[in-house]
């Protein structure tokens, strides 16, 4: 079976203080996860080595940082390499966020970059890909997400891309308080492991996580998780609440 995973991501938000007060208050439920369940938290990049400490030991809890450069190293002040991440044990690199691509200019091209970097250190990516509302009205979301996927993850290899987490986000959906259907959302996952087994093959597709990123809450988790290509999700605004990403951890495909 596939990994069902809740990812949150708590962007550019919480103190430290906070941070830990809410990951506390998380943990405390000490939500028992099977062997197929994870439950991930990309945090703020100063917040990585407390959040680290407070998952340790804890079966299928892990922290991701939620970028990186896609320089190995140099002078590139401010920037923060996969090296450095995984220093701190850090086992998970958000890429490709749809704020990271429209606030900060990266492209399918930087991100096939990033991707080689984040692989050949062990680490596991976790890919954004989605469309905007503007191209969803035009009918054309799914070329526009293939080709996402194309230019930065199809160049891998077989081995590769088996350890690729993908999140697919529709953009329109993304703080809104919209939500694509469970049915909008299916077909878009379907496609996505569509594309991947043209590419790759039925069998490396179906072992690919393929989460969804557009508004998941805790009353809506389940429906959507319980469509044959959606294996979970990755969480904004209802991460940064902790009974409400307690109940997405516990809406995950048992």
């Amino acid at each position: 079976m596939r990994n069902k995973i809740a990812a949150a991501n708590w962007k550019m938000n919480l103190t430290l203080t906070e941070g830990e007060k809410l990951l506390d208050e998380i943990l405390k439920e000490n939500i028992e996860l099977i062997e197929h369940q994870q439950a991930i938290f990309a945090v703020p990049f100063p917040y990585l080595q407390f959040a680290q400490k407070k998952v340790l030991g804890r079966k299928n809890y892990f922290i991701s940082a939620q970028d990186c450069s896609d320089k190995k190293s140099g002078a590139y002040t401010g920037e923060v390499s996969v090296d450095m991440i995984a220093s701190l044990q850090i086992t998970h690199v958000i890429i490709g966020h749809s704020e990271r691509r429209a606030y900060f200019n990266e492209s399918n091209s930087m991100l096939a970059d990033k991707i080689n970097l984040i692989l050949e250190k062990g680490l596991i990516p976790i890919f954004c890909c989605g469309e905007s509302l503007e191209i969803r009205e035009s009918g054309k979301q799914n070329e526009f997400v293939a080709k996402q996927m194309s230019e930065s993850l199809f160049h891998l290899q077989p081995g590769q891309i088996e350890k690729i987490i993908i999140a697919y986000e529709p953009i329109w959906a993304i703080g809104t308080g919209k939500t694509a259907t469970t049915l909008e959302a299916q077909d878009m996952h379907g496609h996505l492991r569509t594309t991947l087994a043209r590419q790759y093959g039925d069998k490396i597709a179906d072992e690919i996580s393929i989460l969804y990123g557009g508004s998941v809450k805790g009353n809506n988790a389940m429906e959507l998780f319980s469509q044959p290509d959606v294996d979970g999700g990755l969480v904004g605004g209802a991460s940064l609440n902790a009974q409400e990403f307690c109940t997405i951890i516990k809406s995950l495909p048992k």
